[in-house]
């Protein structure tokens, strides 16, 4: 049996163009920044990267990326009609989802990310069990459209909308022959989860992911969530990403920090649990435990005097390349270059 360190180092490592939202690069200039980082890998979660969807221009960005040595792994937003994240930009759920395909095929991804919605759609009517009913629909619709291309589609926990029992609930009614998770461990905390909690359950699952680090600190009414650049927060990434590489092997890392935004998590209030009414005592309490552990951090501002984009870019960019060289230096993830 090959020794684990080894298996981590095969571990692909690249990011989330997220992470670097604020620069508002093209595909090529997010393949150009790749390469300086020397990543494996590039997560371009949205539609908005490239300059048109003809064949000609994802042909000139597959052709780039392959000769960065680079693998491209596609994405969107919400494919569930009724979330409060819902755009008819591209047309239905269901034409949206086939134009992500087809992005992703052309540009040799292996998946299709998307997501249903955020922690909103708890609260809506029927809850997120109804917002889960019609993504499963949306996702149906487009099966065979899905096999014919050889695309996965890779549903991600975001934003706080599931828990990653809930969303494994969606890919097995969706079909899991077609349909897995993008992995996110900063969101898991979002909705109430220990990374290693969500690893555990979600990462069989896992298609590609979303890494970033979480501090998570009592208050009165609750806690206060922010994320952190990997190594900066409470995770044991150690731990993490010995268990990750023990489940999921195949599956790239794809950093994306957002780093320094606080997010209330007020569940000593009553009415927060009327979002959560089925959440899991035994997981919840993993993550009080984290809560309890953790110690307030300053949220991020921009300088007095400073340009606001400048110091968002500055940020942003020294959040992902920190967290590149603690998982290439610290913890031995990615092909070495």
């Amino acid at each position: 049996m090959q020794a684990l360190d080894q298996i981590m180092q095969r571990v692909k490592l690249g990011f989330d163009n997220y992470a670097v939202r604020a620069f508002g690069w093209k595909a090529a200039q997010l393949l150009d920044y790749a390469a300086s980082l020397k990543v494996d890998t590039v997560l371009l979660s949205d539609l908005d990267v490239y300059e048109n969807y003809t064949d000609k221009h994802l042909n000139e960005i597959k052709a780039k990326a392959d000769g960065l040595g680079i693998e491209i792994h596609a994405g969107t937003l919400s494919i569930c009609p009724s979330s409060v994240m819902w755009s008819d930009r591209w047309g239905t759920a269901e034409e949206l989802l086939k134009l992500t395909i087809r992005v992703a095929k052309a540009l040799g991804s292996p998946v299709a990310r998307c997501v249903l919605g955020k922690v909103d759609d708890r609260s809506s009517r029927g809850g997120i069990e109804a917002r889960i009913e019609e993504t499963v629909k949306v996702l149906k619709a487009v099966r065979n459209f899905a096999l014919d291309s050889g695309v996965k589609i890779a549903v991600e926990n975001h934003a706080g909308d599931m828990q990653a029992w809930e969303l494994i609930t969606l890919i097995e009614a969706a079909g899991r022959e077609v349909v897995g998770a993008t992995m996110d461990s900063g969101n898991a905390t979002w909705a109430l989860e220990h990374p290693l909690q969500n690893l555990e359950i979600l990462g069989p699952y896992a298609l590609t992911t979303g890494i970033r680090d979480s501090a998570v600190w009592e208050t009165n009414e609750g806690a206060i969530l922010q994320w952190t650049a990997i190594g900066d927060g409470q995770i044991d990434f150690k731990e993490y990403f010995k268990r990750f590489a023990e489940i999921c092997p195949n599956t790239p890392v794809q950093l994306e920090t957002i780093s320094g935004r606080p997010i209330p998590l007020p569940y000593y209030r009553d009415d927060f649990w009327e979002a959560y009414s089925r959440v899991r005592t035994r997981e919840f309490m993993k993550f009080l435990a984290l809560a309890r552990d953790g110690k307030p951090r300053r949220p991020f501002g921009v300088p007095k005097g400073k340009d606001a984009k400048l110091a968002e870019q500055k940020f942003q960019k020294a959040e992902l390349e920190r967290s590149v060289r603690y998982c290439r230096e610290v913890l031995g993830l990615g092909r070495k270059k």
